[in-house]
């Protein structure tokens, strides 16, 4: 990294709710309203199952973390962002017409706050998912522990806000939220000037950027660095729609320096545009999903850490660092060296534009790209 750069941990989906809860020293209440679990204890039995007993609980608060920590702590990024997929509420009011409700008990926050998170980006499809009093309560939570938040709010304008992370210099990282339907989102979650809820864009059109951008515009001072994050695309697969592709590359034309995507339950293909970085999908980071059969294929089993490093002045990608995790017992491990192997040929196939660092001397689960 040059000795200048800003460095930026990213992450995709963060989901400390359910089963992840459940271990923790404050655990909600179970309940849910699956087709098939009604009880969210039954996921930590569900990893058990298929990895081995887990420590005596409650684990600790770091424990979901795990290996992730030590290689944050090393690397000391500028800024840490991440997707927190889930409501922090006790509220019960489960969102109705949704298969899937994830909540963390408040109680619980030390969890999230153990990864030191700049920015919670909430434009997602699971932060209501205990209606707008569990979001009231999500707000409120995070706000009292001290953590910033983008994409969700008391009314479009809060929502709409960027989280302003300071830099130095005076300068500032301004990272902008918002979802899409296509992620999921119920288009009555979208916050209006009277009622909260997110960040809502409808579809990834020209218009819709040519607002984004705008708004980008309008918030950034000289100097300043704009992450623009989305929660787009389904679950599975590696392909991106043009709509999407084009939309990112808008948003880099004008004014974001880094296009931060998720939703997709494993990794999707990077790009470098215009020497911007963006991550059209970057899997999910923390989860229950242990033990669920189905689309083994993309070995959703497999994490990753994305470490930017940009250019002060221009926002322009220097490089970017990976590492690899295997989740196991609700907790990130290194990535066994094949996995990383295979995980690391996988980007090499589907991105555009970085090429893996040929003087790469680090351990078999972490690797550089660099621009090509």
């Amino acid at each position: 990294m040059a000795a200048d750069a800003v460095s930026v941990f990213l992450c995709g989906d963060v989901m400390l709710g359910r089963g992840v809860d459940q271990v923790l020293p404050c655990p909600g209440d179970p309940e849910l309203r699956e087709g098939w679990v009604r009880d969210a204890r039954d996921y930590v039995s569900l990893a058990e199952a298929v990895n081995g007993p887990l420590p005596p609980l409650p684990v600790g608060f770091d424990w979901p973390w795990g290996e992730s920590l030590g290689v944050l702590r090393a690397a000391a990024p500028a800024a840490r962002v991440i997707n927190l997929e889930t409501s922090v509420t006790r509220s019960d009011d489960f969102a109705p017409g949704k298969a899937v409700h994830y909540r963390m008990h408040p109680g619980n926050v030390p969890c999230l706050a153990a990864a030191r998170p700049d920015v919670c980006v909430l434009a997602n499809n699971h932060v209501l998912d205990f209606g707008r009093r569990g979001l009231q309560e999500t707000l409120r939570t995070l706000s009292r522990a001290g953590l910033r938040t983008a994409g969700a709010g008391r009314d479009a304008d809060e929502a709409a806000a960027p989280a302003a992370v300071p830099l130095e210099g005076g300068r500032r990282l301004l990272v902008f939220s918002f979802g899409m339907p296509s992620s999921g989102i119920p288009a009555d979650w979208a916050a209006t000037r009277s009622r909260s809820g997110v960040a809502y864009v409808a579809e990834p059109g020209p218009a819709a950027a040519r607002e984004l951008t705008e708004r980008i515009r309008q918030e950034k001072r000289p100097g300043d660095l704009a992450v623009a994050s989305v929660h787009w695309g389904s679950n599975w697969g590696y392909t991106v729609p043009r709509d999407r592709t084009a939309f990112a590359r808008a948003l880099v034309d004008d004014g974001a320096d880094l296009v931060h995507g998720h939703s997709s339950h494993h990794p999707r293909p990077l790009e470098l545009y215009r020497g911007r970085l963006i991550l059209h999908g970057c899997g999910d980071f923390i989860d229950d999903y242990e033990g669920i059969s189905g689309y083994e294929q993309y070995r959703d089993d497999l994490r990753l850490l994305y470490l930017a490093s940009l250019e002060p002045d221009t926002g322009r990608l220097t490089s970017l660092g990976i590492t690899a995790f295997q989740a196991r017992l609700l907790r990130l491990w290194p990535a066994p060296p094949q996995d990383s192997r295979w995980l690391r040929q996988l980007l090499d196939r589907i991105g555009q534009g970085l090429r893996i660092r040929e003087d790469d001397t680090g351990p078999p689960h972490t690797w550089t790209l660099v621009p090509s």
